[in-house]
């Protein structure tokens, strides 16, 4: 068995193109049309924040943060959070999901917003956004939207709008 050497590191330029190839691996063509994608595309996301892990130099998962105001939360949105194929099952995923949020807390964040399965992230602190809280700018499951809050009011405040913040 091929022995792994795995490195997680703040992503840069040079990933974009790999990124690409993870997320279209991942979730296909339909990816530029869910709600997150739509708020993704009103701004840059933050690279102090965005991570990807390599395997011999390889990149071969990522996950990418954007600054949201979502209500009156300034938070974060996390995603897409993906990995190859060849490399799912083994923790990376969550590894990303770790790095990214703790990054974020130390950067001052109120809160870390997904749309996910919440078996996969609620063991990561993710906790339930109250039902149909935040207005996507398109169509969400609100049983999939998920917090981690890293300030005492954050769930009273996640009400309204969530979109992309400078």
């Amino acid at each position: 068995m091929k022995k792994h050497d795995l490195v997680y590191l703040t992503e840069d330029a040079s990933h974009d193109a790999a990124i690409e190839i993870i997320n279209e691996e991942a979730f296909g063509p339909g990816r530029f049309v869910r709600a997150a994608a739509r708020i993704r595309e009103q701004g840059p996301h933050d690279l102090s924040l965005s991570f990807v892990c390599a395997d011999d130099g390889e990149t071969i998962a990522s996950v990418r943060m954007t600054p949201v105001l979502a209500g009156s939360v300034n938070g974060h949105l996390l995603g897409p959070l993906a990995v190859r194929p060849s490399h799912k099952n083994r923790g990376i995923g969550r590894e990303l999901v770790r790095i990214a949020v703790e990054a974020a807390r130390r950067k001052g964040s109120e809160g870390v917003i997904l749309v996910g399965d919440p078996p996969y992230y609620q063991p990561l602190g993710f906790e339930r956004v109250a039902y149909a809280a935040l207005e996507f700018p398109g169509p969400v499951d609100p049983a999939r939207v998920l917090v981690v809050p890293m300030v005492g009011d954050v769930h009273a405040r996640l009400k309204g709008v969530i979109g992309w913040r400078r």
